[in-house]
Parts: structure tokens; C-alpha cells; sequence
């Protein structure tokens, strides 16, 4: 009996038009039925953010490699709950999102649009994926991060992993040749220090644009995703939705509280 080829939904936040969605597509529709729903426009920094103050206009789209294709005015999350609820007959096995130009790595997964489609998708019970390239120029080559996606969504496919998985994958910007593996690993701590930018348009009204820089706090220790992306590696750090601090938990409990 010929074996069933597993149903892949693929979304990102740069938005449908972008090259890394185009390149996870080719990618995707090696392993199995590619099914696309992503934003019409770029949605990068949206977050976790899902649209319930208006309604969400959806189009069909034309898209080489995919069973059916869709762009929406909604967030990257809305484009994951589009698919199960509305658009797909049946729940994907996989979802991936990205290929994102830009990092997602330490304290960046949580402002990131690509990787709550990915947490989407693993909430709603599809073990799912968040691909990135640490680098954020739109023309940058995507050699690396299409290998990355081919050995992470083979290795998905083969292992059989729980429903919930959801895995935050950031490749480093350096030629294919010098990457030395795949390693995983667990989110780094970081921090941004940012400040706003006053600037002007053409009518000499003053507008503020958020900058920054970003700091690792943990540069010594070699368990973490900015170790591994600094020393070659592809890092794939697992991650959920519960949000407790077990640590401060464990601190705060014994505290005498009145009432």
C-alpha cells in the first residue's frame, strides 16, 4: 500500500510574497501536500497577536509547489487558525513557518510573529516549526536555511513527535560549507537596550522609530542557542506556551501573605 504523503501548512510573517516562504515551499513539497496561508503583507513583530476587533479578508493565491494557497490581512497567527478552522478539510501533521529573515533566537522569540504561527500551530495539536536566518536582508542567499529545513522537517517526519512540539530553529549566516551541525539547545538569556529615534517626515512632523541593541547575557555558556549560532551551529531550542516561572515559584511559595 503506497504510504500517505503527511500534510504540511506553511506560514510565515514576512508575508506571501517573500523569498523564504517561497524557498520553505520548495523545500516542504519534497516531504509531503503543502498547503499555504500567510499574510499579505509583512506582519514581523506581531507576535502572538490575533485580529478580533475586525474581519479578516482572505484571497485565493497562486503558488507554485502548493495543493492550494491563501493570503489573508490577518497575523501570522490568524493564518494558523484560518487553516484548521476554515480553510483546510482536515488538520495539517505538520506546520512550519518561516524561512524568516531575521534571528529569532533568546529574548526574540517572544516579539516574533513567525514563531507564534509555529506555537499556534503546536496549541492547536500539529507539531510544528519556526525557521529563521540570522541575517535580516531580504536578498541574503538561503542555501543554509533551506538545508537546515530539509534535515529539521525529515527529522520530524521520521521520528514521530508529540503533537505539542514546537521547535524555535535559527541557522547562522555563514556559508553552507562552514556550518558544523545541528545542535540542541536551550534559549539564551538577552536583553534589548532601546531607545527611540526622533524623526521628521516631509511635512516636518516629528515621529519616534524604536532602536537598539541587544546583549547576551549568558556569552560563556555552551548550552544555550546564541552559543551555538555563534560557534557554527544551527540551533533548535524546543518551546511551549506555559510561561511559569518554576524557579521564581519555587522562591515565592513560602512567602507569608495577608489576607
Amino acid at each position: 500500500m503506497k504510504k500517505r504523503k503527511p500534510t504540511i501548512l506553511v506560514t510565515n510573517d514576512d508575508g506571501i510574497t517573500s523569498r523564504g516562504i517561497k524557498a520553505l515551499v520548495e523545500v516542504a513539497s519534497s516531504f509531503g501536500e503543502v498547503y499555504v496561508v500567510a499574510p499579505d503583507k509583512p506582519q514581523s513583530g506581531m507576535g502572538h497577536a490575533i485580529t478580533v476587533h475586525s474581519g479578516i479578508n482572505v484571497s485565493h493565491y497562486h503558488f507554485e509547489g502548493a495543493k492550494a494557497a491563501f493570503s489573508c490581512t490577518g497575523t501570522p497567527a490568524d493564518c494558523v487558525k484560518l487553516a484548521i478552522y476554515h480553510l483546510l478539510k482536515e488538520k495539517p501533521d505538520i506546520c512550519l513557518s518561516g524561512i524568516n529573515h531575521g534571528s529569532n533566537a533568546s529574548l526574540n522569540v517572544i516579539y516574533s510573529g513567525t514563531m507564534s504561527a509555529a506555537l499556534e500551530g503546536s496549541l492547536e495539536g500539529i507539531p510544528s516549526a519556526g525557521i529563521s536566518l540570522c541575517n535580516n536582508h531580504v536578498d541574503r542567499d538561503l542555501t543554509t536555511a533551506i538545508k537546515a529545513t530539509e534535515s529539521i522537517v525529515e527529522m520530524m517526519i521520521h521520528n514521530k513527535p508529540d503533537n505539542n512540539l514546537c521547535l524555535n530553529i535559527n541557522v547562522p549566516d555563514i556559508l553552507l560549507k562552514d556550518v558544523k551541525g545541528i545542535k540542541f539547545c536551550r534559549q539564551s538569556k538577552g536583553n534589548w537596550h532601546e531607545f527611540y529615534e526622533v524623526h521628521k517626515d516631509e511635512e516636518g512632523n516629528e515621529f519616534l522609530w524604536l532602536t537598539g541593541k541587544f546583549e547576551n547575557l549568558e556569552k560563556r555558556e555552551k548550552d544555550t542557542d546564541l552559543w551555538a549560532l555563534g560557534n557554527g551551529y544551527v540551533s533548535v531550542v524546543p518551546i511551549n506556551a506555559d510561561m511559569t516561572a518554576f524557579t521564581e515559584l519555587d522562591r515565592i511559595k513560602d512567602w507569608k501573605v495577608k489576607w
